[in-house]
Order: C-alpha cells, then sequence, then structure tokens
C-alpha cells in the first residue's frame, strides 16, 4: 500500500450528502476483485450519459457536462469534497478502490459510514473529518478560485488553504501509523514474518505428522 505522509493536491467539489458506494461505482463493476482498472467507471451514472459495463472504452462515451468530475477546472484533482455520511451503503471495498484509481488520495467531509470509512485507511487513502463551518468554507473558496489547492499534512493532522487557514483533525493514532507507513493488514503481518517463520519450525518439530504427506 502506497504511504500517505503530506499531499498538496487540486480539489474537486462533490457537493452532496449521502453518497452511497453505489454511486461511487456501480454494482456491475464488482465482478473483478482487482484493485486496479475502476478509475474510469467513479461516480459512473453521474458521469456518463450511457450506461457502462465491466471492460468499457469510455474514451467516447457521452459525458453529463454539467458533473463536476468532467469539468476542465478539476481534473487531475487528487482531493474530494463531500458533504455528511459519504461512503453510505453497502461494504464493498470496491468504492475506494475505484477513488484511489482515479486518482484521489484524500476525501474530506463532514462524516463517513464507518465501514467505508475503514476500506480507506486499508487502501492508502485518507479520510478527513471537518465540521460543517470548515467545509463550508472549503466548497466556497474552491469553487471561487481556479486551480485551487490545499496542503494536507498527516503528520501535523492539519489542511492548509491557500489564504493561510489551517484545520485540524483528529484521527486514530493507529490508523495514522498504517497510513503514514503504507502498511495495509498483509503489510502488518509481514512485519512479524521472522516470528511466523520461528513458530512455524517449531510446531513442524513437535507435530511432525501434522505436516507428512502420506
Amino acid at each position: 500500500m502506497q504511504a500517505f505522509t503530506t499531499l498538496n493536491g487540486l480539489v474537486a467539489p462533490l457537493d452532496r450528502a449521502n453518497v452511497d458506494t453505489d454511486a461511487i461505482i456501480p454494482k456491475q463493476f464488482l465482478k473483478s476483485i482487482k484493485r486496479t482498472g475502476y478509475g474510469p467507471y467513479l461516480f459512473d451514472e453521474w458521469r456518463y450519459e450511457d450506461v457502462g459495463q465491466p471492460g468499457m472504452d469510455c474514451t467516447n462515451r457521452p459525458l453529463r457536462q454539467a458533473f463536476v468530475l468532467n469539468q476542465s477546472r478539476y481534473q487531475g484533482a487528487e482531493i474530494l469534497l463531500a458533504r455528511e455520511n459519504f461512503g453510505c451503503g453497502s461494504s464493498r471495498e470496491h468504492a475506494p478502490w475505484a477513488l484511489l484509481d482515479y486518482g484521489f488520495r484524500c476525501v474530506i467531509a463532514p462524516s463517513f459510514a464507518d465501514i467505508f470509512y475503514n476500506n480507506c485507511f486499508k487502501n492508502g487513502i485518507l479520510p478527513v473529518i471537518l465540521g460543517n463551518e470548515a467545509m463550508d468554507v472549503l466548497f466556497a473558496e474552491t469553487v471561487a478560485n481556479e486551480a485551487y489547492h490545499l496542503s494536507v499534512d498527516l503528520y501535523a493532522q492539519t489542511i492548509s488553504t491557500p489564504s493561510g487557514a489551517v484545520f485540524s483533525f483528529d484521527i486514530d493514532s493507529f490508523r495514522k501509523h498504517c497510513l503514514l507507513n503504507g502498511l495495509d493488514d498483509i503489510g502488518l503481518t509481514l512485519q512479524q514474518a521472522d516470528e511466523i517463520h520461528a513458530f512455524e519450525l517449531k510446531r513442524r518439530e513437535a507435530a511432525p505428522w501434522q505436516f507428512s504427506n502420506g
């Protein structure tokens, strides 16, 4: 998993509450268990006029021009602003996979659905919770200013705006450690690889019949 330390990224404002995981990545794209390839289908029903299908070439699909991610000023955004209860609905891990594959490394919202929030940390995305007043400021400044960037510092747990305002956020210390060091569940387990190997050798010596091919 890619570590997250600091990020200075272009911001895209998705001014909607209760964005569920079926909107983030619709159900027809859940047939694959690969973690990549979902970016072109992120918010598929909102981005395109037609119905997307797995493996479809999105290059010439008709776009809904009013949708925020189709606007040229937000191309290449790495930070997504959203409203309350982002990521609600089903527990599909494909939702953070799609956001990450599109290019988002950070999502900022007043609240997140619990499972989606946990899945973000396990996939290298930083979900930041800020109050509604702070969110209103960020939405207004993003819309008012072309090429609006925010600086996100996970070490300091701060978000800085171009005007110099700084917003602090809370994060669980263990999740922070894992994200700073790029450790998902597999990475955490592999940190104990020597101990695991030693246990396996000891067990093989103590109960060799359990490892016999015959």
